[in-house]
């Protein structure tokens, strides 16, 4: 007969954390959220690459392109680019991450000399800079023919048809470094000459960079970024288990440091193939991720096929109605305490760690530790990063509150099929995935801070000064529905906004 589990499912929101000792040590300052990205073994000195905060995108069109991993990245997380677009895309953002050093500007606004004011105006408005670089073809790295500034114009004393020739600063009158200078130096160029933005240019006059004097304080704020050893920032890529053989290739060449298998579900052959041909054509220099799953014996399989990390959760995303349709999946508490074990346990036999990364069900911050001490390695988020302005959807106005569009890999708006391929036909023969709206929250920066320093703070609590720490001394409840009740505010009247001034 079928296998019943013992017990039922749970989530996040049944467990609270029993407080531990707190030292004089356990401050949020102390506390280390590093953490390892992908698998290592036991005696090295450290894991390959690891993520100064637990946290990365998840692999969906509405959160994960160029402009949300450079962010994250600044923070010290990293993004998966989303892999469902052409593989010619996809290679193309993972190479806009690569060329963006930190304190590198790759230029977003270019115009030819023959533009008019009114393009650079046009511009401005477009990308907010005020500084645009003039190439001879009007690419990021085409020819440096001049720069135009705000100083090099005033709109109540010019027309907008006037050429930019006319008015832009040549580049016979511009200072500008060579490729190989470094981010110091630039530093030092723009202050001793009073700039505010420095062109890098490579020996035959070509754009390469913009360093820029605002941007000075920016570094002093992310200091853990993560950076490779050339001090571009690290970048993930999905891939799916159909085209592989195409897209990996291409996405290696353009620079992605990790990639991840995007699948609703990862206890197949389709996977361990996926696997199977990264290994025989690249050894072990190409990592990999694979999931997800939600027990032991789907981990030991990825895990055994060479999977670098897991990704444990199967229909806890808010926008996956994966358990709604088919009625597979697991309570994400539950399915990560397993697969904690599970990995503890073959980290015992043979001596090689294999992280796992909670993906999905993080509905509130404190989530985030629960998930940690519960035994992730890290979390893959992708409503939480979806309300922020680095993500690519567009932010609206709806009932009076600005919102940003929010949909699943699995909806009929994303259309795509491949993250659900049982090897059989190729389209979407229904939905797993829901399209709608999350409320816009801001800056990235300013909201992964408060995110974190709470996780900090509840570690703290618990006594632990370390994700490790926290997976091993970590004590947890149950709670009972009434108990949750109790944990939020009751028996009061709240305060209305206006008499709280």
């Amino acid at each position: 007969m079928a296998y019943y589990y013992p017990e039922p499912s749970h989530t996040f929101s049944e467990y609270l954390l029993v407080p531990g000792f707190t030292s004089e040590e356990c401050i949020p300052d102390n506390v280390s959220l590093k953490t390892p990205l992908v698998k290592y073994r036991k005696g090295e000195e450290e894991c390959p690459i690891s993520l100064n905060i637990p946290m990365v995108s998840a692999i969906m069109q509405a959160v994960s392109n160029d402009t949300l991993a450079i962010a994250l990245a600044k923070e010290g997380g990293l993004s998966f680019i989303y892999g469902s677009q052409s593989i010619e895309n996809e290679a193309a953002m993972v190479r806009r991450v690569k060329s963006s050093k930190a304190g590198f500007v790759v230029s977003v606004s270019n115009l030819t000399p023959d533009a008019t004011l009114g393009d650079v105006l046009e511009l401005k408005q477009k990308n907010g800079f005020s500084t645009v670089a003039i190439t001879e073809d009007a690419t990021p790295n085409g020819k440096l023919l001049g720069l135009v500034t705000s100083r090099d114009y005033r709109i109540t004393r010019m027309t907008t048809d006037i050429s930019v020739r006319e008015f832009m600063t040549p580049r016979e009158k511009l200072i500008t470094a060579p490729a190989s200078t470094t981010l110091k130096e630039a530093n030092d160029i723009i202050w001793e000459h009073k700039l505010n933005a420095l062109p890098i240019l490579d020996d035959n006059d070509h754009l390469l960079y913009f360093v820029f004097r605002k941007d000075y304080a920016e570094h002093k704020e992310h200091p853990l970024a993560l950076q490779d050893a050339d001090k571009r920032y690290l970048v993930g890529a999905g891939i799916n288990s159909k085209d592989f053989e195409e897209r990996v290739p291409a996405l290696v060449e353009a620079g992605a440091d990790v990639l991840c298998i995007d699948s609703s579900e990862g206890y197949s052959i389709w996977q361990k193939k996926t696997i199977d041909f990264i290994r025989e054509r690249y050894g072990d220099t190409v990592k990999i991720g694979a999931g997800n799953v939600v027990d032991r014996e789907g981990f030991r399989y990825l895990a055994d096929a060479g999977a670098d990390f897991v990704k444990v959760g199967i229909g806890g995303g808010s926008i996956c109605i994966t358990r709604e349709t088919k009625g597979i999946g697991r309570g994400q508490a539950s399915a990560l305490i397993e697969v904690a074990a599970a990995r503890d346990e073959y980290f015992r036999e043979t001596g090689v760690y294999v992280p796992i990364c909670s993906d999905g069900g993080i509905v509130f911050d404190f989530h985030m530790t629960l998930a940690l001490a519960m035994g992730a390695d890290f979390l893959m988020l992708g409503r939480y990063f979806a309300r922020f302005d680095e993500s690519p959807t567009n932010k609206l106005m709806v009932n009076g509150a600005y919102v940003k569009e929010y949909w699943g890999e699995g909806s009929n708006r994303a259309r795509n099929w491949q993250r659900y391929d049982l090897g059989g036909k190729s389209d979407l023969a229904f939905e797993e995935g829901v399209d709608s709206y999350v409320a816009y929250a801001g800056a990235l920066h300013d909201n992964v801070q408060k995110s974190l320093y709470k996780v900090k703070s509840t570690m703290c609590n618990c006594g632990v000064i370390n994700i490790p720490d926290l997976q091993q001394n970590a004590r947890l409840t149950l709670v009972s529905a009434t108990s949750i009740v109790e944990g939020g505010y009751h028996d009061v009247t709240l305060r209305s906004t206006s008499s709280n001034v």
